[in-house]
């Protein structure tokens, strides 16, 4: 367990104008479901992020580990900055994309050895984001230690410049160096909207770490969603419902 000192939903910072918002997508935004392709933007999270970005003057971002094509398939026409495969591409509030890194030639084994392991396994599906491989196993979930295993052996075979991240019944093989936290600390040395402002990042799993890190050291707010385990946030929602009216409340008051 964390040692940190939670503050609840009805203990949350007061909104302030100078803050710069960086949101999760899955499990914070929207509810997870059990395959990646099901889940739903409703009008209302579009019309929330769009008053977010004028009650924080354009410092609001969302940081995914979606690829950055399905990222702006479910958000569009929202047009803020975003980051996707936990920072090895990204998109600025004008619309250009960068990539942290090509195409790694090692992946292609990898890629292959996958494929075949999904397909030997009801339940199991993968996703091919080009610069790093994701398994999930939410729809047999009997099959973790199984797929634990197998990308164990993959990440070995690649070596050190990648590494094997684990999420809610998700595994992850990517290259080194880069992560949530990374993207947030960019945005906030970079880019004018979030330079100097005090950053609060809300997210719900073991990837959003490294951005809750990032921001207490920059003296901001850390929120983790639906679980207090093992974490270094410094606050709590409980669902993503909760961060939604939370969101909503951030628009309305008089920061």
């Amino acid at each position: 367990m964390s040692t940190s000192m939670y503050l609840s939903s009805s203990q949350l910072p007061l909104p302030r104008r100078d803050w710069a918002l960086f949101l999760d997508f899955d499990g914070t935004l929207v509810s997870l479901a059990a395959h990646p392709d099901d889940v739903r933007v409703s009008p209302r999270l579009k019309t929330l992020l769009g008053n977010l970005e004028k009650t924080f003057d354009g410092a609001v971002a969302v940081i995914s580990g979606r690829s950055l094509d399905q990222l702006e398939d479910l958000l569009a026409p929202i047009s803020l900055p975003m980051a996707g495969i936990h920072g090895l591409e990204w998109r600025d509030a004008d619309g250009t994309r960068h990539t942290a890194v090509d195409q790694p030639a090692q992946l292609a084994s990898c890629r292959d050895a996958l494929a075949a392991f999904v397909e030997a396994r009801p339940g199991l599906y993968y996703e091919d984001k080009s610069v790093s491989l994701t398994l999930h196993y939410r729809g047999a979930p009997e099959l973790a230690e199984a797929c634990r295993a197998f990308f164990e052996a993959q990440h070995r075979a690649l070596g050190e410049t990648f590494e094997l991240v684990p999420g809610k019944c998700v595994l992850e093989l990517r290259p080194s160096g880069y992560h949530k936290g990374t993207s947030v600390a960019r945005l906030l040395d970079e880019a004018p909207a979030f330079r100097g402002r005090t950053p609060v990042f809300i997210g719900d799993d073991v990837t959003d770490e490294d951005a809750f890190r990032i921001v207490n050291a920059r003296g901001g707010h850390s929120v983790r969603v639906g679980s207090r385990d093992e974490t270094v946030a410094t606050c709590y929602l409980e669902s993503v419902q909760e961060v939604l009216t939370w969101l909503e409340s951030l628009t309305t008051q008089d920061p």
